[in-house]
């Protein structure tokens, strides 16, 4: 069988048409990007962004558009209508992938490591994009979150395509953002865990015959095609093909039935969950400790300090 292209034309989504419209504006207006960019006090990629329909503006900016680009408030009215979390794009090697993950009527996912992305909570996956390439870019960092919870809806409710996921150990083990973003995870884990449509079961770290090198996703589309997914370093690896979605599929059935029952997994993952309460517990008493102590030496320094006579007040 051949692989599948998917290929994509002019995209018209609502935050590229709202982007459009701010080009417009600000060409009719005789300004160019960096010359709006110094009116905003911003980069001028920033300006670029929002023209793509790749970047959420706030509404203090829109608002300043309005006013700058003499538009009447129809950039805050279009800016209202804009489904910005379904507009997000994501990287062009994965782009494909979310398409097919977008229609899938199915999932099977093995991760190993970190958190697998459709389960992580805003917190957990703030912090995962904080250790990436857009480290110290807090604008990018949010757009990434944004994106990455914008595919996780059609999940995460009742009815929605059926989600079955086995977490290596690692994945619950690995602190990602402190204890305290872990003990968000694990909560948002044992609540999505009571949808009907998701399955959670971890493969532990003991008793394991069965060992996959890398994390996949096994998907079923609605014309009851089956692919396989899996990411290198720096691009994903989408196949069709038969054979090699059959062997994957056998070695993901051979691993789950090596993985704890679901009640089982949910058990540990509680288990888990207080073990980071601990840990949070004691890093707020470590942290509330150490600035009592800074306090104490402060004062200390202060009475210590050398005395400053008053200045005397001239005689009349």
């Amino acid at each position: 069988m051949t692989q599948r292209k998917i290929r994509r034309g002019t995209t018209a989504s609502s935050a590229i048409m709202f982007g459009e419209e701010v080009r417009y504006a600000r060409e009719s207006a005789g300004y160019t990007q960096e010359e709006l960019s110094k009116l905003l006090h911003c980069d001028r990629t920033v300006i670029s962004r929002t023209e793509g329909g790749k970047r959420k503006p706030s509404v203090e900016e829109v608002e300043e558009l309005d006013r700058l680009l003499n538009t009447s408030g129809l950039l805050k009215r279009l800016y209202g209508r804009v489904d910005w979390a379904a507009s997000i794009e994501h990287p062009d090697w994965f782009q494909e992938y979310a398409d097919l993950e977008a229609i899938s009527i199915g999932m099977r996912a093995y991760q190993d490591s970190v958190m697998y992305g459709l389960l992580q909570c805003q917190q957990y996956a703030r912090a995962i994009f904080s250790l990436g390439d857009a480290v110290g870019k807090p604008e990018e960092i949010e757009e990434q979150t944004r994106a990455r919870l914008s595919r996780q809806s059609r999940f995460l409710v009742p009815d929605g395509p059926l989600l079955l996921v086995i977490l290596d150990e690692s994945a619950i083990r690995t602190v990602v953002g402190g204890p305290g973003v872990m003990r968000r995870q694990m909560e948002h884990l044992l609540r999505v865990a009571q949808l009907p449509n998701i399955v959670i079961h971890v493969a532990p770290f003991s008793h394991r015959r069965i060992d996959i090198k890398t994390a996949m996703v096994l998907l079923e589309l609605p014309d009851g095609q089956r692919l396989v997914y899996s990411e290198s370093l720096d691009r994903g690896h989408l196949s069709d093909d038969s054979a090699s979605v059959a062997r994957h599929q056998r070695r993901y059935d051979q691993l789950r039935g090596e993985c704890l029952s679901e009640c089982d997994s949910l058990r540990l993952i509680a288990e888990a969950l207080e073990g980071f309460r601990d840990d949070e517990q004691r890093v707020r008493r470590g942290s509330l400790a150490q600035e009592q102590l800074q306090q104490q030496r402060r004062r200390q320094l202060h009475r210590g300090g050398p005395r400053i006579p008053a200045r005397r007040r001239p005689s009349a």
